[in-house]
């Protein structure tokens, strides 16, 4: 592994042991419970998504006409996750990207999807509704790094405030209450996620970075604190969770 890469994971471990150890998911113990973390954790979907594509736009030509942008090796790397991140399959084998997948699995089990419906289709040209004061918060670290327009930083937030956060834990309390309600597509979802991070997609997002940085010492800098930021966004989206279910 890049040094820079390890570098970063070392400085960024206590971040997200905070996360991965978050009490929020010994909290999961109902239906209900699980309801209320979909519809915050909806948001963080909705935003990787957002940031996967600021990828696309930043590293690959989106535009007309059509001239070819970048460096291959890079272009060929985006497109393959948003290959499978915007147009993966779902539990039916039915094209779907991830965020729909989530909406899916949220109307599978009851929790409300009027927010986030609401929410998304009245955004335009970056300009964000407000929500409520923690996810607004949330999302502004998001969009304040893509507004940025920095492809490593972009990237530094794709790749260091995953879906691949989410542990093992989590995934085996949603699979035992699935047992009694209807979670199916959501396990499927958090299975399938964990699966293409860890398999395919993690190691990608690594060689993004270490190709956009290479020898530039700011550009790690850089990543470092973007990871951070993230991470510390992602707990705090965690802790409206958990203060929502007590």
């Amino acid at each position: 592994m890049n040094k820079n890469i390890q570098h970063i994971n070392t400085q960024i471990s206590e971040y997200k042991k905070a996360i991965v150890n978050h009490p929020l998911y010994s909290q999961l113990n109902t239906i209900e419970d699980v309801q209320k973390l979909m519809e915050i954790h909806v948001y963080a979907v909705w935003d990787f998504m957002s940031l996967l594509k600021g990828l696309q736009i930043e590293l690959t030509c989106t535009t007309l006409p059509w001239k070819p942008v970048g460096d291959t090796k890079i272009r060929r790397l985006i497109n393959s996750i948003v290959l499978e991140e915007e147009s993966d399959v779902d539990s039916a084998g039915n094209p779907s990207s991830h965020y729909e997948m989530y909406l899916d699995a949220m109307k599978e089990c009851g929790a409300n999807t009027y927010e986030i419906d609401k929410f998304v289709n009245s955004v335009s040209d970056l300009n964000l509704p407000k929500v409520n004061t923690a996810i607004d918060s949330f999302l502004a670290t998001t969009f304040d790094i893509l507004n940025s327009g920095e492809a490593h930083k972009i990237a530094a937030a794709f790749t260091f405030g995953r879906e691949d956060l989410i542990p093992d834990m989590f995934t085996a309390i949603v699979n035992d209450l699935s047992k009694e309600h209807k979670l199916d597509k959501f396990v499927y979802y958090l299975e399938r996620h964990i699966e293409l991070d860890g398999g395919e997609h993690g190691p990608l997002a690594l060689e993004l970075i270490s190709n956009l940085c290479g020898d530039d010492k700011q550009k790690w800098k850089e990543v470092e604190e973007t990871a951070i930021a993230c991470l510390v966004a992602r707990k705090e989206l965690w802790d409206l969770v958990l203060k929502g279910l007590n």
